[in-house]
């Protein structure tokens, strides 16, 4: 045979071979990808794609109060990212983003080569599209498998997506170390500024996170990160994304990043726990990376008022009851086991002991110096241990001194509505969140006392008494079918003060006339006006004591119970959550409340969700009309210091002073103010509502009402005035009078005062009994 003929027989046998092998191969290739794409993800998903977000919580005014969740990320377009950050990107990750299909075969070859020949991985090959899918559609294994799907899906999303629409997927995914993901929180997190204002080197400083964003973090590892962002700058160099002269600016640049801690503009978080519960018991654990964001009704500045008020009555009250001599001043702890900041208390270490004072460095290495005035509340004992080296803890007073303090063990509780629509504009659960995130304002259970008065005397309004209407305080004994025994009740003053009037009686909060109205008019009205009011049935016990406020409540409700008297006679339901909207901007809920309307004479003028009324315009007015007495001449005096004739208000306290109660109002701001103990343990004598609680509402209610005029105090059409017995009086038209019968006064030696002796002898009067 010839040997050309031979050797086309050979060629032809070859090439019909490797043809085989070729086909073999093509045919095993589009079965694995028929095999993997039925099993790959749908490209279309990114078209909706959603981000993983922080829970954002925010005051009405839209300023931060907390984030939770653990990721940080701001999702921004394509069109907000700077052109140059964009230039960065490619020339450290993909310099042939633009021409390549989604795959960069050229790139696969040489990883393929290295691992071929070294046996080990090599970085690289990977282009952004690849990372995208990496990023967004597969798992977090590395495996041949799994880089096979990678490249499919790749191929697929170049020819679904514009090259711009898969950058801005991968610009807002990458991780950048952290916490942060995508570049706008990068920026935020190294520089606290937006891509808008990065500069050159910025840009390529963050550009180089992705390669190994622990490796390469300019936080962690400023030398490595500073080698990175100027083989980022070379490359863009290289690819004449910057001419030499920015190229040499750039790399002359120090790293400006620094670790960005994002507090809250607004401390409220007893608030923002409230928030995060309820988003969660909505939305499970989505709430943490859904990125809604929840604005609430918090006033921020009248928040500030709320929580300073509460803490200076707690510090009040402790300086009253001395200084406990904790481990702090005795020396025996050192400095690292002192918690530096404990609501407004900072840890401190005396340097030297002075005659002028002491002198002391705060647990951040500040100076401070501390008058001997602002020690002497701790008694003479202290002086004796203070030494240097003692650890102590201080606060600046309302002078903004330097003063010896404690951490109160005392608790409280402030919260603030509006009494037309319920939204509460402050709320503070206790002296210090991280201490103890037991919510008072809500989550206590505590005997109202004396603030749930007014109830009782609502319902004797609307039973045909009168403001002037006559009781005799007296000793009584009454059968407690509670208690199964005779019950004595008693004045807080252990006194009796013989015939007193309603008005008087609730001025200064006589127990035996609350008493007698509520056992003459019958328990089941009683408790009826308390429901109306909003309580339920379980908080108000079947018994006289429900006179003197033996139920519960929290402060929250007797904020509520309050507004009813601000606003005209409605009920309102308190709400705190104003606004509920998705990462997109759209509104999933908006608050419909319920709201009072007393000038409204029509359903034209009426709210579109109005709150129901409860009692007349003209009950309302005598029962307001009762409560500034209070302050005017009753057992809340101290709150005069304010100038206002608008305010009203009830102090409450409970047997053993347990608790100390402020709850009053304007027509355009109720308030709450709580002080006890946690484990029930007696405030001490004297430590009455008027005491304990009042300040603190007098405080906030100082810079609350700060630019608020005066509002105008007049009688309703179905009020009248009326002369009762000698004395004008306020009364509701058409209401029928309630007949009391002749008072038997008591003539047992030791039980009446010397007012009520008085009254007995100048004037004949009618009473309960």
């Amino acid at each position: 045979m010839p040997i050309k003929q031979q050797n086309g027989g050979i060629l032809i046998w070859v090439a019909s071979f490797f043809a085989i092998i070729l086909l073999g191969l093509l045919a095993f290739g589009y079965l694995v990808y028929n095999r993997l794409s039925s099993d790959l993800p749908n490209v279309k998903a990114l078209h909706n794609v959603s981000y993983e977000m922080p829970l954002t919580i925010v005051s009405k005014d839209n300023q931060l109060m907390a984030q939770f969740g653990g990721n940080k990320r701001i999702p921004v377009k394509i069109e907000a990212i700077p052109k140059q950050l964009v230039n960065a990107f490619i020339a450290a990750e993909d310099d042939s983003f633009y021409e390549h299909p989604g795959v960069d075969y050229k790139g696969l070859l040489r990883a393929g080569l290295q691992l071929a020949l070294t046996g080990k991985k090599k970085q690289g090959g990977s282009t952004i599209t690849m990372q995208v899918t990496r990023n967004f559609l597969l798992t977090s294994e590395k495996t041949f498998t799994r880089k096979l799907k990678e490249i499919i899906l790749a191929l697929k999303i170049e020819r679904e997506y514009s090259k711009d629409k898969i950058l801005e997927l991968y610009l807002n995914q990458i991780y950048m170390g952290h916490s942060a993901y995508g570049v706008e929180a990068a920026a935020q997190t190294y520089y606290g500024k937006s891509l808008k204002d990065l500069t050159l080197a910025e840009h390529a400083m963050i550009a180089g996170l992705p390669k190994g964003p622990s490796i390469y973090n300019p936080i962690t590892d400023e030398a490595r990160a500073i080698e990175r962002r100027n083989y980022v700058l070379q490359r863009m160099l290289e690819l004449n994304y910057i001419s030499l002269q920015e190229h040499e600016a750039a790399i002359r640049q120090p790293s400006t990043a620094k670790l960005q801690y994002h507090s809250s503009d607004v401390s409220a978080p007893f608030v923002a726990e409230m928030v995060r519960q309820y988003i969660f018991n909505k939305y499970g654990d989505a709430a943490y990376t859904l990125g809604l964001k929840v604005t609430t009704t918090i006033d921020p500045e009248l928040q500030k008022a709320a929580d300073r008020s509460l803490r200076n009555a707690l510090h009040t009250y402790d300086d009253r009851h001395g200084y406990r001599f904790p481990a702090e001043a005795t020396g025996k702890n050192n400095s690292s086991e002192i918690i530096p900041v404990i609501g407004d208390t900072l840890a401190a270490t005396v340097l030297s002991v002075k005659n002028q004072g002491i002198n002391a460095k705060l647990y951040d290495n500040k100076p401070i110096e501390i008058s001997w005035d602002n020690v002497k509340w701790t008694g003479s004992k202290f002086k004796k241990f203070l030494k240097p080296g003692t650890l102590i803890r201080v606060r600046q007073n309302k002078k903004n001194n330097w003063s010896i303090t404690q951490v109160p063990d005392v608790e409280g509780a402030f919260v603030s509505l509006n009494p037309s629509d319920g939204a509460i504009l402050t709320l503070s659960g206790g002296f210090e969140f991280n201490q103890n995130k037991f919510n008072r304002a809500i989550q206590a259970k505590r005997q109202p006392g004396s603030g749930f008065k007014p109830i009782i005397y609502t319902t004797a309004l609307e039973q045909g008494y009168t403001a002037a209407s006559i009781l005799n305080d007296a000793p009584i004994s009454v059968f407690d079918p509670s208690e199964g025994k005779n019950w004595k009740p008693e004045n807080s003053t252990k006194k009796f003060y013989g015939p007193t009037s309603l008005r008087k009686a609730l001025t200064f909060s006589r127990n035996i006339i609350a008493i007698q109205l509520l056992k003459d008019m019958g328990l089941a009205k009683g408790i009826a006006t308390g429901i109306r009011f909003g309580f339920t049935k379980e908080q108000l016990p079947d018994g006289l004591s429900l006179a003197l406020g033996s139920g519960y409540a929290s402060p929250l409700q007797m904020a509520r119970m309050y507004a009813v008297f601000a606003n005209g006679g409605f009920l309102i339901d308190p709400y705190i959550i104003e606004r509920i909207e998705s990462n997109e901007g759209k509104i999933l809920y908006q608050a419909k409340p319920k709201t009072a309307c007393s000038h409204c004479k029509d359903s034209k003028d009426a709210p579109d969700n109005p709150a129901p009324r409860i009692i007349t315009p003209g009950i309302n007015f005598i029962m307001n009309s009762l409560m500034r007495d209070v302050i005017k001449l009753g057992t809340a005096t101290d709150a005069r210091v304010l100038g206002r004739s608008d305010i009203a208000g009830k102090t409450g306290t409970t047997n053993d002073q347990r608790d100390a109660w402020f709850n009053g109002f304007t027509p355009t701001l109720v308030a709450s103010a709580w002080v006890g103990f946690d484990n029930y343990k007696p405030l001490g004598h004297y430590e009455t509502g008027g005491v304990a609680a009042l300040p603190m509402w007098i405080e906030y209610m100082r810079s609350a009402l700060k630019n608020t005029p005066v509002a105008a105090f007049n009688p309703p059409n179905d009020v009248t005035k009326k002369q009762i017995d000698g004395t004008w009086e306020y009364i509701q038209k058409g209401v029928v009078l309630k007949k009391i019968p002749p008072i038997k006064v008591a003539k047992k030696a030791g039980t009446e005062s010397k007012e009520t002796k008085k009254l007995i002898k100048e004037k004949p009067v009618e009473a309960l009994f």
